[in-house]
């Protein structure tokens, strides 16, 4: 434990220093305060910010959590020269660079409700939905990163491959599930596509906050069923539970990759 507080001691203090998480956090806040300025009460500024956090934060937390771990490698050779755990070293890799950008997400979204918003029992269910989506997508994606980067030596292939799980999630996999709704219409598909969202990050972030909103109703009957297993506390808390289910398994096969990797 000592080992691992030491590293993310130094990985929080270097990540920190990162412009690239200046910038995040800049980026969130503005477009919050923007929303706020032109767009109304706060309600409507969680509707707003809703694609934004469900692509932007899964895009940030992969592609900037491998070009980082890649930029560290010297470092964790260095490290690894050393009498350390790589249990420890692990650790605190990824604690020092989950940590800065869950920060920075909640710094750039959460200051500027807490600046303009008015007090409205209605808005702190949704803004708390939206905040822990953002939190646990960072959490996932970032995970995601450290395996990619971890278990690939060449930058190129482990950049790629972040961007193509990003597509994947965000663009690709909607449109794979579209496209069997239409070839297999006349089955009733409302629990396969139901599983098949529980395997997407982003579509799960994406469903809990239309829900939030009593929109279910314009997704058919499908909606409904989301509805009935969504929209109950112990639909939320399953969710949140395959959310870090999706952060812990990647890291737990990065870890395994580490332990054995010979750097």
């Amino acid at each position: 434990m000592r080992t691992a507080t030491r590293v993310l001691k130094y990985e929080l203090h270097n990540v920190l220093r990162s412009k690239a998480v200046l910038v995040y956090t800049v980026l969130l806040f503005l477009l919050t305060d923007v929303l706020f300025r032109f767009g109304g009460d706060g309600a409507r500024v969680v509707i707003s910010l809703l694609n934004v956090v469900l692509l932007l934060v899964p895009l940030v937390s992969v592609v900037f959590g491998t070009m980082y771990v890649y930029a560290a490698r010297e470092f964790t050779e260095l490290l690894l020269a050393q009498p350390v755990s790589r249990g420890s070293l692990f650790a605190g890799l990824y604690l020092g660079l989950a940590l800065p950008l869950a920060g920075a997400f909640l710094a750039g979204v959460g200051l500027p409700f807490a600046i303009h918003a008015r007090p409205d029992a209605a808005l702190w269910g949704p803004l708390a939905m939206l905040l822990t989506a953002g939190l646990l997508l960072t959490l996932v994606f970032t995970a995601v990163a450290m395996l990619l980067a971890t278990r690939f030596d060449d930058r190129a292939k482990g950049l790629g491959g972040a961007i193509l799980i990003w597509v994947a999630c965000a663009v690709l996999y909607d449109g794979l599930i579209l496209l069997l709704i239409t070839m297999l219409r006349n089955y009733p598909l409302e629990r396969p596509v139901l599983a098949l969202t529980l395997l997407n990050p982003i579509d799960l972030g994406r469903v809990l906050l239309l829900l939030q909103f009593d929109t279910a109703a314009l997704m058919g009957y499908t909606g409904a069923v989301f509805e009935k297993f969504f929209g109950t506390s112990t639909g939320r808390m399953a969710v949140l539970g395959v959310l870090l289910v999706q952060a812990t398994v990647p890291l737990l096969l990065a870890s395994r990759v580490f332990r054995r990797k010979d750097f």
